[in-house]
């Protein structure tokens, strides 16, 4: 949610995974916290914890915690395997997105040519030929 600009730091968004790390649930936690800490090299779990506050907080220093569109803009956010994937679990529902590659991960999303605002109403169904004003359409009923 940093990317997205929802929050300046995780430790606001009660939802996240670093809340997770920092303070695992005793119960129906998401993420592998053993298998991650042998992942990263460590032994001990607050060894790996001091690790990800420090790892954090220098990422917010820099270039990271700047908002980013694809967190906000995007379905889904990755590699090219994993956008295609999802892409494909969506069927239908992904029709007309493509996955757009954006500094080495790629993005699935809706080209942005949908949301340019050029609508000419020649051919349009909203097109100023199709309007139906509501005091025309009374008026000419009732003559």
């Amino acid at each position: 949610m940093v990317h997205a600009g929802v929050v300046s730091h995780p430790v606001k968004w009660l939802q996240s995974g670093y809340h997770e790390i920092q303070d695992p649930p005793e119960r129906y936690g998401v993420i592998d916290l053993r298998g991650l800490v042998e992942l990263c090299g460590f032994a001990e779990l607050a060894d790996f914890q001091q690790a990800h506050r420090r790892w954090v907080e220098q990422a917010l220093l820099g270039e990271l915690a700047k908002r980013d569109d694809r967190w906000s803009e995007a379905i889904a956010v990755g590699s090219l395997a994993f956008v295609d994937k999802v892409k494909s679990e969506l069927g239908v529902k992904a029709m007309h997105r493509d996955a757009i590659e954006i500094d080495g991960t790629y993005a699935l999303r809706e080209p942005s040519e949908f949301y340019a605002g050029n609508l000419t109403g020649k051919i349009e169904v909203l097109s100023t030929e199709n309007t139906f004003f509501w005091d025309e359409s009374v008026e000419n009923a009732v003559t």
